[in-house]
């Protein structure tokens, strides 16, 4: 088992440095919090990782969440994460004063989630959900509901899920038919099923809180007749107590991956008394579910990053640890008479693990950059200043949800290589970060979904606004890597994959223009991976670029060898990795279609 999954001086130093969280405090929000305390928050979520979840993390893989006698039977540091980091605020942390929290940046959350899901990525999930069921609740929901579920879920007593995903339905959300039926009073009877509902049920959670969408009889079709309903496993009595409310745990669905977190198939009003309470308007739950979607997405992003992290740590430890084979001498041959050398001193090893760094680091930063961007949102008193903020963040963020999951993958996948054979065995943790991973390319939208509305939605947005804004960003870093020489080579390569972009968006623009939508979104997964190294190479420019700062003014926050691997990694995203912008364009550009349907038959 590696004893290190973080780099906690790489996540303040990006925090602090690079991302400005000292200027997100000067707003009047944050105004009881400091650099100081912030540091201890940051430092005791790392030290209740290190004891209460790290060391579980293989355990909860080979002691897998299980449907036994109508519950889910999960491990015992379940518990622990929702009772304990209920106490320490975990859930609360990001919420109002007025609601129980601590009304900590949204950057410091984030940043505290990152870490737990790089010691465990099994069960930061089931606080997650809590937390976002808590907070549909406390922007939507009326003052009783708040009451009556709001404390006890940010306590960690009470669990708490979305439910959206329907057998027949998948992510086709249009199509559900979870139906809501007016009761006489002030409830609603429901029925029908939800899957693949993420801590939907076990043993530890004496009621679990479900945010239901469900139609309203006779409500309009497709998504505009969808409401949201609180639908408790067991309601609230008259008298306080507790009682079951026809929610039925029919099943969980046995993973590839992340096999401590349950995942459920639910049944509701099996026997026809199942209550749920409307939240908000009728018609208006998909509104209020996505208006909370952008937190969950960056949730994804953030849990990718951090096995990607996770990953990179634990080959890091192995390639200075595992002895084979000898170093390649100038004249191309090896002497057997030295003794072998660290596979740490191979090139293509060290091409591996610089992958690695680039991805996992590149990652967390844009992740805390779209978190940043929802501080200035929630806090800022400058109108202006908000909705370039909101612009930024909205086509940013099927990238913040992508690419850590499809690329952190491939991140972890070459983790696995660096370690051998070994790395395809159970005794090492490589093979689990691997199986782990690759749900995130599913959650919360698939990489097809992601990437549609990146290109089909969010670079047209406002006339193409938020792309002008985000290009003027990303200029804006070139101009001051431009000042040192040794990036300026760095920020001239940036520039021109920067004019590049316009000419793919450009050309694509074509098919839209004349109504040919299928055909413009038909490559939109090679328009993500093609935006998305010009927005890593962005950021891993400012990275660099700040790093030379400190080096030239002699900042030692950090050492200068810490400043100089910043850059070093810029340099190899920008060579191994950016440089593949190339070929997307010019496939992303190529008029031949080949993959929308037409009469010819290709899968024979």
């Amino acid at each position: 088992m590696a004893s290190t999954y973080i780099d906690m001086e790489t996540l303040k130093f990006l925090l602090y440095e690079v991302h400005d969280l000292e200027s997100i405090l000067s707003n009047d929000r944050f105004v009881d919090h400091d650099h100081e305390s912030l540091d201890l928050f940051l430092d005791s979520v790392k030290e209740f990782s290190d004891r209460e979840l790290f060391p579980y993390f293989k355990e909860m893989d080979e002691t897998p969440a299980h449907h036994k006698d109508g519950t889910v039977i999960v491990h015992k540091q379940v518990d622990v994460m929702m009772k304990k980091g209920g106490e320490m605020g975990l859930i609360a942390a990001p919420f109002d004063y007025e609601a129980g929290g601590l009304q900590i940046p949204f950057m410091v959350h984030t940043a505290a989630t990152y870490i737990q899901d790089a010691a465990n990525n099994h069960l930061p999930g089931y606080a997650g959900l809590t937390q976002g069921a808590a907070e549909l609740i406390v922007h939507f929901a009326n003052k009783e509901l708040n009451e009556a579920y709001v404390p006890n879920m940010l306590s960690g007593q009470w669990g708490g899920t979305m439910c959206l995903t329907e057998p027949q339905a998948g992510s086709s959300l249009s199509d559900i038919v979870t139906k809501a039926t007016p009761a006489a009073d002030d409830h609603y009877h429901i029925s029908g099923q939800k899957i693949f509902i993420s801590g939907g049920d076990y043993q530890y959670a004496e009621n679990v809180v479900h945010l239901v969408l469900a139609r309203i009889e006779g409500a309009p079709a497709g998504t505009k007749g969808i409401s949201l309903f609180v639908v408790p496993k067991n309601r609230i009595t008259e008298n306080g107590n507790l009682e079951s409310n026809d929610v039925t745990t029919v099943a969980d669905f046995q993973k590839m991956g992340q096999k401590g977190y349950c995942t459920t198939h639910l049944g509701f009003g099996d026997s026809g008394d199942c209550k749920g309470w409307l939240v908000g308007e009728a018609n208006q739950g998909l509104k209020y579910m996505f208006m909370m979607m952008n937190g969950a997405r960056i949730g994804v992003g953030r849990g990718a990053a951090a096995i990607a992290m996770a990953a990179y740590q634990a080959s890091l430890q192995y390639a200075n640890e595992r002895p084979q084979g000898r170093k390649l001498q100038s004249s191309g041959k090896k002497n057997p008479n030295e003794g072998q050398s660290l596979i740490i001193e191979h090139p293509d090893v060290r091409r591996m693990l610089l992958l690695q760094k680039s991805i996992a680091e590149g990652s967390i930063s844009l992740i805390l950059l779209a978190a940043r961007y929802q501080d200035i949102l929630e806090s800022s008193k400058n109108e202006d200043e908000k909705q370039k903020a909101k612009l930024l963040l909205e086509i940013l963020i099927p990238i913040v949800k992508t690419f850590p999951s499809e690329a952190g993958a491939l991140s972890v996948t070459n983790g696995l290589q660096v370690l051998g054979g070994y790395g395809f065995c159970e005794d090492f943790i490589l093979q689990q970060y691997h199986r782990d991973i690759r749900i995130f390319s599913i959650y919360e939208g698939t990489t097809g979904i992601q990437s549609q509305d990146l290109l089909g939605r969010k670079v047209p947005m406002e006339n193409g606004k938020a792309l002008q804004l985000l290009s003027a960003e990303i200029m804006e870093t070139i101009g001051k890597a431009a000042n040192y020489n040794e990036l300026a080579p760095y920020a001239k390569k940036l520039g021109e994959k920067l004019k590049l972009a316009q000419e793919v968006i450009g050309s694509l623009m074509r098919y839209a223009q004349k109504g040919n939508y299928e055909r413009y979104l038909a490559d939109a997964n090679l328009f993500m991976e093609f935006f998305s190294h010009i927005t890593i190479s962005w950021l891993w420019l400012d990275m660099a670029t700040q790093a030379s700062i400190s080096l030239v003014s002699g900042d030692t926050s950090h050492s200068a060898e810490f400043y100089e691997s910043k850059i070093h990694a810029m340099k190899f995203y920008f060579k191994y990795e950016l440089t593949k912008t190339t070929s997307l364009a010019e496939a992303l550009m190529d008029d031949e279609t080949l993959t929308v349907k037409t009469d010819k038959k290709v899968f024979i």
